[in-house]
């Protein structure tokens, strides 16, 4: 009875705090990178590419990358010619990401710390870019996905992927609300809506 009641108790300990970050939204803190780092069911490097449809030489920039799961096939994806520009709030987590592209022998890219609310980019700079479980982290998604949409060159394609699960969920069909008024156009999703990867055009 007793080991019962400890058991409700945490569950109800982790459900609450799952509330309490849905309604709270911040970035993962590097010291909970464990988070970040483990398999990404549904959302697979596969699912990522045939949704991005990388082009070798192009420019793109992944938001959030945390620990880097996703960027070494980013940047090998681009070619020598092509560049991944790493952006996050938090220099832990552009020094690991950078880190693991460095092992990999890959050098088309650059990291840079800041607010996905102030993109410090030209405008139309960008062929691509990523997200993946960070969208629902950003307290004014609103002002980033219009940052988003001015960094994008006409055509330029904004990737992102949602896992249900994830305090910080976006549902496709509230992605697709958010992204079109910043006058993106939906164009496909790969994926159940409870774990896809969403491509959206400027």
């Amino acid at each position: 009875m007793r080991s019962r009641t400890v058991a409700l108790a945490g569950l109800a300990t982790v459900v609450g705090a799952a509330l309490w970050w849905r309604r709270n939204p911040s970035a993962c803190p590097y010291s909970q990178r464990f988070w970040v780092e483990a398999p990404h069911p549904l959302i697979t490097r596969e699912r990522l590419r045939r949704v991005l449809a990388p082009t070798a030489g192009e420019r793109v920039l992944e938001i959030g990358p945390g620990t880097g799961y996703y960027s070494p096939e980013l940047a090998s994806w681009l070619g020598p010619g092509g560049r991944l520009e790493l952006f996050d709030l938090q220099q832990e987590m552009l020094d690991h990401a950078s880190g693991r592209l460095a092992a990999r022998g890959l050098a088309n890219f650059g990291a840079t710390r800041g607010d996905a609310t102030a993109l410090p980019f030209e405008d139309a700079s960008f062929d691509a870019v990523v997200l993946t479980a960070v969208l629902g982290e950003i307290p004014d998604q609103a002002a980033a996905v219009g940052e988003i949409a001015r960094v994008l060159r006409p055509g330029g394609r904004l990737v992102v992927g949602e896992l249900f699960g994830d305090p910080h969920y976006t549902s496709p069909a509230a992605l697709r609300r958010r992204a079109e008024a910043a006058g993106l156009r939906w164009d496909d999703r790969d994926g159940p809506a409870f774990g896809y990867f969403a491509r959206l055009v400027a």
